[in-house]
């Protein structure tokens, strides 16, 4: 049932997942990062919001994959996700993985907002 047909699929829809992609694997290299780092790097809130906004953008790729009825809704939740997520790795301003995944965040937020009013 989770068959991607490419030729339904707009431009739109591949440069979201593409950003929920790599948002995913940002979010995943940066709680690594974090973690080797140590310190005011291991946040609980923080880590738990990249690992939630990791998991969120899994799932919203998964819904346009499978040209799921609930993918306008699940973008706009990973939007919001998203941009939190944003938020906190842009306290540490200093440092550049930190900021490197906060930009694939926005990245990702914006990809998503445009999928909203997209029918499924």
């Amino acid at each position: 049932m989770m068959m991607m047909m490419t030729e339904s699929m707009t431009t739109e829809m591949q440069t979201c997942m593409k950003a929920c992609m790599e948002c995913h694997k940002m979010c995943m290299e940066t709680m690594a990062y974090c973690m080797s780092k140590g310190g005011k790097h291991m946040d609980m809130s923080m880590m738990s919001m990249m690992r939630d906004c990791s998991e969120m953008c899994m799932m919203c790729m998964n819904m346009m994959m499978g040209g799921s009825e609930f993918m306008g809704r699940t973008c706009m939740l990973c939007a919001e996700m998203c941009d939190r997520c944003a938020m906190a790795c842009e306290k540490m301003s200093d440092d550049q993985m930190m900021m490197e995944c906060a930009a694939a965040c926005r990245k990702c937020a914006e990809s998503c907002r445009a999928m909203q009013m997209m029918p499924a």
